[in-house]
């Protein structure tokens, strides 16, 4: 599991007078496409095969999710998920969550994101 919204490894922003710190996903050089996914109260995504490389990034609300016979990891809003092609994964939530979804061929958030130790 990577952590996306450390400022640790983001980079200050000051041009035009701005001030703010900017923690980059990822890079592609092919397509990709951006999901927001919403799970209500119970809400699950199904034990299934990712089709394409997935980053699945929890911005708001909490659960669990489990890579394939692994045990179950709690996510929260900052918190994200990367799982591989062909790679078995689920989610679940009792009180809802909100991700965002980007899948595409060539993603690798591990340029960009810390992966967390216990995780790894």
């Amino acid at each position: 599991m990577y952590k996306e919204t450390d400022k640790e490894v983001g980079k200050q922003i000051n041009q035009y007078r701005s001030n703010f710190v900017m923690a980059r996903i990822l890079q592609s050089s092919q397509s990709v496409q951006i999901g927001c996914m919403y799970l209500g109260e119970g809400g699950v995504v199904g034990y299934h095969q990712a089709t394409l490389p997935q980053l699945f990034l929890v911005i708001s609300g909490e659960g669990i999710v489990r890579e394939g016979d692994s045990e179950w990891i709690h996510v929260k809003a900052g918190d994200a998920v990367f799982w591989m092609n062909g790679e078995w994964h689920e989610t679940k939530t009792e009180t809802g969550l909100t991700a965002l979804v980007i899948e595409g061929e060539d993603l690798d958030p591990s340029r960009y994101m810390k992966l967390l130790e216990n995780q790894g």
